[in-house]
């Protein structure tokens, strides 16, 4: 089979009746009728999508995920370690490592030295978790939290961890989390993509692993669904506003042009590729005027705007992305990710991790308590969480008040919160050096598994066939729905 007649059978039921729809008119009427001709044919409300998804009733309409790129040290803010106090400066146990896999920055190391948390704990909520001093709004909110202590990946270096996490595969091509939830549900939004990405500004005192847009990219899925990145300075999205002498109505006759021009493209080479681009120029046509909407801060009320700390109307900032978060939420966006880097504490962890954790805490509350007040925590999932955790050991010198702490794949803690998640549980458990496993381990497959699940997808039957193969975000080793954290 040749390349074109592969790429076409890749077409789904809803790009062949978007191909058809297409000769019906100008761009603009065609897109409105195109909407309600597939809701007339599929019965699935959303636009876009696939015509048998969601497999069931979902307990989830969208999701917000705050991701910690560089793995936050999780003996630190949520796994509490009290018996490691006895442990300063003595040598990790081999029976603890257990000859297990080391970075090439403290493999040279003549000594492992245990490095007790300095940060005091406490109880809060009726569920009783422990959450470090570093996070006390956070701490108001566990009733509503899943914190789950036992994930653990393959995955020892930044960005094949981080890669693994997004996509399902630690090799970079592959489909991000947000464009398999696009490709497969759709958007409920017509004005916005069903995946915005925002890249935050950080407080530590140390440069920050880079981040690609393959993190949040379309990989073999049609370039539609790759999530779109809304910038910090200048327009929220490149080229949104029209050039001077370009006014709407010679915008839209451009695209109109434009549009026939791809459509005889397609005619010609039948690639599903250009319908993608088609939807591109139409979606950023209808974002000249609901991204500045979106962006536009004057109404929000001067109790919420406090609710989320005085970096709220700082663009960039943690704090102004969980509000917009909020915002893209109250709009039906389907997936909404926020990228907070700064996390590798390889040396001076007291100094940096206070400062991450003042940028993230109360704004990462206060998004859980506004969704919460306006109903919308019912149909939404929140994640928190980062690529892997960190060493109980020190990296470099060692002092009573100064450590640093290597990568570490084997344990680390997220916490899920929203539809379908039981508030004020803590689930799986870490030994006493929070190295290992003891109880309801947790592979980053399960988290993939799981946000699918409450999506209303079961992710062993969503799979796209490519190259050969149906490829799924869970890959083809086991993984399944965390049970335990579930309503």
């Amino acid at each position: 089979m040749g390349p074109i007649e592969e790429y076409i059978q890749l077409e789904t039921r809803r790009q062949f009746f978007g191909r058809c729809a297409l000769g019906l008119g100008t761009a603009a009427l065609l897109s409105l009728l195109q909407e309600e001709y597939l809701r007339a044919a599929t019965g699935n409300a959303a636009r876009g999508g696939l015509p048998d998804l969601p497999h069931f009733t979902p307990k989830a309409k969208r999701v917000i995920y705050l991701f910690m790129s560089g793995a936050p040290s999780q003996m630190d803010l949520f796994d509490y370690k009290p018996k490691m106090k006895d442990w300063f400066d003595k040598d990790l146990p081999d029976s603890v490592r257990q000859g297990q896999r080391l970075t090439t920055m403290t493999s040279g190391q003549k000594r492992f030295p245990i490095a007790p948390s300095i940060y005091k704990f406490k109880k809060h909520g009726q569920c009783g978790a422990e959450v470090s001093e570093l996070l006390p709004h956070l701490a108001t909110v566990v009733d509503d939290l899943a914190i789950i202590r036992s994930v653990h990946t393959e995955a020892i270096n930044h960005d094949p961890a981080i890669t693994y996490i997004q996509t399902g595969n630690q090799i970079p091509g592959r489909p991000s989390l947000g464009a398999w939830l696009s490709y497969g549900l759709g958007s409920e939004n017509r004005n916005l993509p069903a995946f915005i990405v925002m890249n935050s500004t950080w407080s530590a005192k140390r440069p920050a692993q880079a981040l690609y847009n393959r993190l949040w990219g379309s990989g073999f899925l049609p370039s539609k669904h790759q999530g779109v990145l809304l910038r910090s300075q200048g327009d929220p999205v490149l080229f949104l506003n029209n050039p001077s002498g370009v006014d709407a109505a010679v915008r839209r006759r451009m695209l109109d042009s434009l549009s026939r021009l791809n459509q005889k493209h397609f005619d010609e080479v039948g690639d599903p590729e250009t319908h993608a681009r088609i939807a591109q120029y139409e979606m950023a046509f209808r974002m000249q005027k609901s991204v500045p909407e979106l962006t536009d801060l004057s109404n929000e009320p001067k109790n919420v705007l406090e609710m989320y700390g005085p970096d709220v109307e700082k663009p960039g900032t943690f704090a102004y992305h969980c509000l917009l978060a909020r915002r893209l939420a109250e709009r039906d966006v389907r997936c909404v990710q926020i990228f907070h880097r700064g996390w590798d504490h390889h040396g001076a962890l007291p100094r940096d991790l206070p400062l991450q954790c003042r940028d993230i805490d109360q704004p990462a509350a206060a998004l859980i308590k506004d969704l919460k007040q306006r109903g919308l925590l019912n149909d939404t999932l929140v994640i928190w969480g980062g690529e892997f955790g960190r060493t109980i050991y020190c990296q470099g010198t060692l002092t009573r008040t100064n450590y640093g702490r290597d990568h570490h794949p084997r344990c680390f803690t997220m916490w899920m919160a929203g539809a379908g998640i039981k508030g004020g549980v803590t689930f799986g458990e870490t030994d006493d050096f929070s190295y290992n496993i003891v109880k309801d381990p947790v592979h980053i497959r399960d988290i993939n598994a799981t946000i699918l699940h409450l999506m209303g997808i079961d992710h062993k039957r969503f799979s796209v066939q490519h190259r050969g193969l149906d490829q799924r975000l869970t890959g083809v080793e086991p993984a399944a729905p965390i049970e335990g954290i579930l309503t």
